[in-house]
């Protein structure tokens, strides 16, 4: 809480010395790989998963120039992600989502209506899990709290004076903890994803 907390404070200073702040709003698919839960929801359903599967996500940032080639940015996303199965016994069902705060840097370049970022980023990660049994119409609702990481490359291309259209790909590692799941205690949502994205962002 203090290291975010200094970082806040870190932006409100600086923000009267540089005028450039920018303000990213986007949504992406994320390949994910999670073995635990992919191993947990083989040995319920009896069926063969695939090692990677696909989820969306939504995310918005604000970024402060500290230098005209350093930013420092504050990123909230936002994962959704979930598996059916249905069955004589009854529908198996198991989604999730995860809200995912980062706080991130980048190094800069610049350039006529351009420019591209390189960086990363730490935070934490709350996830919360609903799950209903083949043999239950009760959806069993769990929580969990963890730590992630993220590498990123962004590009942003001007539509206007203030306007840029956004690309960016991410690669996250997420340990995202144990829901303790009634069946099995031991499943946890650590993923490892790489993601994609366009979105919009605007500078003042």
């Amino acid at each position: 809480m203090k290291f975010i907390s200094t970082i806040i404070l870190l932006f409100v200073l600086s923000f009267s010395s540089f005028a450039q702040v920018e303000v990213r709003g986007s949504m992406g698919i994320s390949f994910l790989s999670n073995p635990s839960l992919t191993d947990y929801i083989q040995t319920v359903v009896g069926q063969q998963l695939s090692s990677f599967n696909s989820a969306v996500n939504f995310s918005v940032e604000g970024d402060y120039y500290l230098k005209n080639n350093f930013q420092m940015g504050l990123e909230v996303a936002y994962l959704i992600n979930s598996y059916s199965y249905p069955s004589i016994s009854g529908s198996y069902d198991f989604s999730y989502n995860i809200i995912m705060p980062s706080v991130t840097s980048y190094y800069v370049i610049q350039g006529q209506g351009y420019n591209f970022k390189f960086g990363g980023g730490v935070g934490v990660r709350i996830s919360n899990v609903k799950e209903t049994l083949q043999t239950s119409t009760t959806a069993y609702s769990y929580s969990a709290f963890g730590l992630g990481f993220l590498v990123r490359v962004d590009g942003n291309t001007a539509l206007s004076d203030n306007v840029y259209a956004n690309i960016g790909g991410d690669i996250r590692y997420d340990l995202n903890g144990k829901p303790n799941l009634i069946t099995n205690e031991n499943v946890n949502l650590n993923t490892l994803s790489l993601g994609v994205r366009l979105g919009v962002t605007y500078r003042f």
